[in-house]
């Protein structure tokens, strides 16, 4: 089935909803709600395809919304580049790295049999090559990924910025959680009842004797993330709760959690259960080191498996012993990365770019034989080595660099959110390892982490820690005047 009506009306009326937001709400609420609303609200698949230009669906939209307005119509003036010189030249790679893809992925990929009546070969199939002309498409498209890491750095790096995002993934989970409770009562049903049609594979949906629920995002592994996210911060905001207060936000965590459970994703379950006592009760400088220690196990384990250093026949029994059918899931996922890679490694410095070219194929009808799981096996195979170290770089240098900051000044004032927002990043970075679940929200949570570390930098670590702390981040007027955009 093809979206309906609906969803694309949605689509074309959410720049609208974008501006209203921000001539209605401070700034920061107004760029996190433009970027998460559009990513909870907005249909999965759906897009406008214009020409010389990326797609516009769900993530662009919301993007270039925000850029356009902050830019546009408000009085702000952006900081592009962030001021270290490292986040720079990753930015430069992230963006300008896909001009060498494009270049180097310029032929086709045929797909021909050899008829047995005659020696001729038949044209079955064909992948396009790239053209000059992709490149603009490309390179926008890289540039509106991004949108919310740079707006993010500027905007949402003070402790009112942080505190909005862990409000905003709070608030967003339990409000996430009405639709969710009806799908796992009478199966995902959400996307078909509003937009016209269903997402994915239905089959993937029914777990443990029903059913778990994935709304209007791309996959119900999507919805868990968020979810185990939305219940870390309900647990930070209870934690920085005067006593009296506190059993609220305490009771909304217990409940997130419990919807956790309801969501039926082994992976999500576990960092949850693990992850949210370990916010609510260890010293706050343990949850950036926490976090550090999954960027750094993000970063690595890509390249391991590339040298083959990681022992994956040994981690697939060891997990045989405790769940038979998870082991078998993880060992197919293995084995998709080893053709994977190997299909990588015929174009290791710039990958193959888009169109499905990086999948293994049948040679002779070019049918797809592999599924790729995480997000770091698709940017290596279609960007290669230099879109991974752009791309991954990008979301975890803004831990190391906290990680750094926070083991030199052990005796600094930190802010009471910077810890769980840290660890936010840090286990979504973890589970791109598994699954493609890097979203605008994942780069607006690096961007706000590494905007925060900017703050702290030798510069201003001379000042006061009282005036670090109340040093301004933005005008609280958002909209220039009547005559600027009207």
């Amino acid at each position: 089935m093809m979206p309906n009506v609906i969803a694309y009306l949605m689509l074309l009326v959410w720049p609208v909803v974008c501006l209203m937001l921000f001539r209605t709400q401070k700034v920061e609420r107004a760029i996190i709600w433009s970027i998460l609303g559009g990513y909870l609200l907005l249909p999965p698949l759906a897009e406008f395809n214009l020409p010389l230009v990326p797609a516009m669906d769900k993530i662009s939209i919301p993007n270039l919304s925000v850029l356009a307005i902050l830019v546009l119509a408000t009085e702000h003036k952006m900081r592009l580049l962030p001021e270290g010189r490292l986040p720079r030249v990753l930015m430069a790679l992230f963006i300008f790295g896909a001009i060498p893809t494009v270049l180097t992925n310029r032929e086709p990929i045929l797909f021909e049999v050899l008829s047995d009546a005659d020696p001729i070969l038949f044209l079955v199939d064909a992948l396009p090559g790239q053209s000059i002309r992709d490149i603009g498409s490309v390179l926008i498209g890289q540039v509106l990924t991004i949108v919310p890491f740079v707006v993010a750095r500027q905007f949402l790096s003070s402790d009112t910025g942080l505190r909005e995002i862990l409000l905003a993934l709070m608030l967003g989970a339990i409000a996430y959680s009405v639709p969710s409770m009806i799908e796992i009562r009478f199966s995902p049903q959400m996307n078909v009842w509003v937009y016209g049609f269903f997402q994915h594979s239905f089959e993937q949906t029914i777990r443990a004797g029903g059913y778990r629920p994935i709304v209007f995002l791309p996959h119900g592994l999507w919805l868990a993330v968020f979810v185990c996210t939305g219940a870390m911060a309900a647990a930070a905001l209870a934690r920085t709760k005067p006593k009296i207060e506190r059993w609220k936000a305490v009771l909304w965590t217990v409940y997130l959690v419990l919807f956790l459970l309801a969501c039926k994703s082994a992976a999500s379950i576990a960092y949850g259960l693990l992850l949210v006592p370990f916010i609510y009760f260890a010293p706050r400088r343990w949850l950036i080191w926490l976090s550090v220690v999954f960027a750094l196990v993000a970063v690595t384990y890509p390249m391991l498996r590339n040298i083959g250093a990681i022992p994956t026949d040994a981690i697939v029994a060891k997990v045989a012993e405790f769940n038979p059918d998870r082991a078998q899931s993880l060992g197919y996922r293995f084995n998709n990365e080893t053709q994977l890679l190997a299909r990588a490694a015929e174009k290791p410095a710039f990958g193959w770019s888009g169109w499905g070219r990086s999948l293994v194929r049948d040679s002779e009808n070019g049918e797809i034989l592999t599924i790729p799981d995480g997000r770091w096996i698709i940017v290596f195979g279609s960007f290669g080595w230099l879109g991974y170290i752009a791309e991954f770089g990008l979301l975890a240098l803004p831990l190391l660099l906290l990680g750094a900051y926070a083991l030199r000044h052990r005796q600094a004032v930190l802010s009471p959110y910077i810890g769980a927002v840290a660890l936010v990043l840090g286990i979504t970075l973890m589970d791109m390892l598994l699954n493609a679940t890097l979203t605008s929200f994942t780069w607006l949570t690096a961007g706000a982490v590494l905007g925060y570390v900017e703050r702290l930098n030798p510069r201003q670590v001379t000042k006061p820690r009282h005036a670090l702390r109340r040093t301004p981040v933005m005008s609280r007027n958002p909209i220039r005047s009547r005559r600027s955009l009207l």
